[in-house]
């Protein structure tokens, strides 16, 4: 029961409207952790349900030979045999290590170069387009620079990798800080932020959510620079995955290549959730995310 504010008589279920039936339904949807995580799961493993239940098809349709492309049972018979070596588990430790550290180089200096470019108009003027023209670039058309320059290597990787990723975190830098809205820079002038701490507590907190967009961009270029490096730079390790790749490749062991790429599409599936749960908590202490949601 509510009463009116007007007159003090109460007021029944049925006569409530407006601000009051509103807040009193956003009360009402109230979800389990289980609930959640349902919601949030099953969407997943119908989709992986379709893509195996298709793969199944088109391999039972005859397309193409069992040796060329075999079914799901035959590549998670393979992939389990694999998971029981060192093999996999040595390529995996191999690929992540390379992502890792041409991943963080690249944070460092894509946030470099964006605030750089967001603060300065001559810089902005200078190099500004540049940047977008180097994260179109297909990764693969650097290697033979890379190459060039540092023969094959784990240096021509790591080069590669680098200028995947720098180049899309920058532009999210600089997206961000330009889409701050200029109430908020004066208001935390007035409130006396200046030079760093302006950039610290006002332009930073506000350009978060962009910033974090350009970061899972760039972890999507250096991810396939790597991969692309890893298939052709193949003799400087025999255990990473793209090289395990090639391997399978030459060796027509379609059931090791393919159970190979969907390790690759599983460590992105994680770090993309990861990136997710990032943008979530982000999305929810801006309050731009209901607490009862998904």
């Amino acid at each position: 029961m509510a009463s009116d504010t007007l007159s003090g008589a109460p007021r029944t279920d049925a006569e409530l409207s407006g601000l009051d039936a509103l807040e009193i339904a956003g009360r009402q949807k109230t979800t389990t952790r289980a609930a959640r995580l349902w919601s949030a799961t099953w969407p997943k493993l119908a989709a992986l349900a379709i893509a195996l239940g298709a793969w199944q098809l088109v391999v039972w349709s005859g397309w193409k030979p069992e040796y060329s492309l075999p079914g799901p049972v035959t590549v998670g018979q393979e992939l389990l045999r694999q998971a029981g070596t060192d093999q996999l588990w040595q390529g995996i430790a191999t690929t992540l290590r390379r992502a890792a550290v041409g991943y963080l180089f690249s944070v460092g200096v894509g946030l470099l170069i964006g605030l750089a470019v967001a603060r300065s108009r001559v810089l902005r003027a200078a190099i500004g387009s540049m940047i977008t023209a180097l994260q179109t670039m297909p990764s693969i058309a650097w290697f033979p620079l890379a190459i060039l320059l540092f023969e094959l290597s784990e240096k021509a990787i790591f080069f590669v990798v680098v200028l995947g990723a720098a180049p899309s975190i920058a532009n999210g830098v600089i997206s961000g800080v330009d889409y701050v809205p200029p109430l908020l820079v004066r208001a935390g002038r007035n409130l006396g932020a200046r030079g760093l701490n302006l950039y610290r507590y006002v332009i930073a907190p506000a350009a978060l959510p962009a910033i974090v967009a350009g970061l899972k961009q760039g972890w999507a270029f250096s991810w396939r620079s790597l991969m692309a490096g890893e298939l052709i730079v193949v003799g400087i390790s025999t255990s990473s995955l793209g090289a395990q790749l090639t391997y399978a490749r030459e060796l027509s062991d379609a059931p090791w290549l393919l159970g190979t790429m969907i390790v690759i599409l599983v460590v992105g599936l994680l770090v993309d959730a990861a990136f997710g749960a990032a943008d979530k908590a982000i999305r929810r202490r801006w309050g731009v995310l209901d607490q009862g949601g998904s």
